[in-house]
């Protein structure tokens, strides 16, 4: 039976004269026996308000509306599988639940994944191998944060995550890793504003380094040397100047002597371009750079190799450049040509003399950008490759990924 809620009532100056059985719109009240007041008007002012209204009648009952869901789909044409990724942020965004598999055009799902991700907590479920990687995070102080990593089962043949307790703060990090049984220690200590001490140990392989780092006077200046723990031989000293930088370190020659090995990089202004002189392992190389709005010109040369090389790169506009590379010691060279027309949509075209090939490609969506930024939050390129000794063997691939706000 549909009850009509009654108008206020005045205060009542005798509490003990009414009794409240149970608050609501539909609430019971025994009143005493006095004469109702006259209704008052149906003026707008005189009604409640219609929040106090909802709030008192749905308020027990009411749902909060479902969260977005984020589904993501990639193809490639060259391994002619799909990958779906479906996501939703929970409670407000304080916690993200994330679905990911594959499928083959036959329908077969493989590596389906599930993640849920906090804050300080992160767990990922791999639905195959039934292992799960936990992970987990905790700010202890400002300067001090605890880390915990471990997957129930163990790793897959090839992967390089080991389960590990971490233990960080500013100059110091501890990493205990459960499968290997092994520590490893790094620290910071700042003897003065100018002189700094780094150390990091191995336990297990009871190895270590020790490097000791000055900033000297003059700004630019650097002066550092680096030690093995223990020590085999002389430390590795390392000057770093404005222009670039000299190491002298001990290495092993062919007949497993000590000898002591140069190195170093030195940059400087020439001709209004940029010179690099590079040295190691007896091998100097230069490289020159001028560059300009219109025009970059990058000749390399390789001693005593004497192997030589250039650049070339010119912009038309700011839609077209054209780039050219020419080996004179292996007379293979390459030219690719590039329009774009704003930042979503992309034209390259080249050629490779070292493999023989042509190609050409077509980006419509930022190339290395996500699809929610891209027109219809969709991306999508092509790539035409044509062999030059078998031009029938061409072949068009393409990539999609869509993206759904759901």
């Amino acid at each position: 039976m549909a009850t009509t809620e009654s108008p206020p009532q005045p205060p009542n100056p005798n509490p003990q004269d009414s009794l409240i059985l149970f608050s609501g719109p539909s609430s019971i009240q025994f009143q005493p026996q006095t004469p109702p007041p006259p209704p008052p008007s149906s003026s707008p002012e005189n009604l409640p308000p219609p929040s106090s209204q909802k709030s008192a009648a749905f308020g027990l009952f009411s749902f909060q509306k479902r969260p977005p869901l984020r589904v993501t789909t990639e193809f490639d044409s060259e391994s002619s599988v799909f990958f779906h990724k479906v996501s939703s942020k929970l409670f407000n965004g304080l916690a993200k639940l994330k679905f990911t598999f594959h499928n083959n055009p036959k329908g077969e799902v493989s590596e389906p994944q599930i993640a849920l991700i906090t804050k300080h907590l992160a767990i990922h479920y791999d639905v195959e191998e039934q292992n799960a990687l936990v992970k987990g995070f905790l700010d202890v102080g400002p300067n001090l944060k605890l880390k915990a990593a471990h997957n129930i089962q163990n790793n897959k043949e090839g992967e390089t995550y080991r389960p590990e307790l971490s233990l960080l703060t500013r100059n110091f990090s501890m990493h205990y890793y459960l499968n290997e049984k092994n520590s490893l220690v790094k620290g910071l200590l700042h003897i003065s504003s100018r002189l700094q001490l780094r150390a990091a140990y191995d336990a297990k392989a009871r190895q270590g380094e020790v490097s000791l780092a000055a900033n000297l006077s003059d700004p630019g200046y650097k002066f550092e040397l680096a030690t093995d723990f223990p020590s085999i031989g002389l430390p590795k000293a390392t000057l770093t100047f404005p222009c670039g930088e000299v190491s002298l370190v001990e290495k092993d020659d062919e007949d497993l002597k000590r000898v002591l090995s140069v190195s170093g990089i030195a940059k400087g202004s020439i001709l209004n371009g940029l010179c690099t002189a590079v040295y190691c392992d007896e091998t100097l190389k230069l490289r020159y750079s001028y560059k300009d709005d219109e025009m970059s010109f990058i000749p390399s040369i390789s001693l005593p190799s004497n192997a030589v090389s250039f650049a070339f790169k010119r912009r038309f506009g700011p839609s077209d450049k054209l780039s050219y590379w020419y080996d004179f010691d292996t007379n293979y060279w390459s030219t690719a040509y590039k329009h774009t027309v704003g930042k979503d949509y992309k034209f390259k075209a080249g050629y490779d003399s070292e493999v023989r090939l042509g190609w050409a490609s077509l980006w419509v969506g930022d190339e290395g950008g996500k699809a929610k930024a891209a027109p219809m939050k969709m991306k999508v390129q092509f790539m035409l490759q044509v062999p030059q000794d078998d031009i029938k063997s061409s072949v068009l691939m393409f990539r999609v990924k869509k993206r759904w706000d759901i």
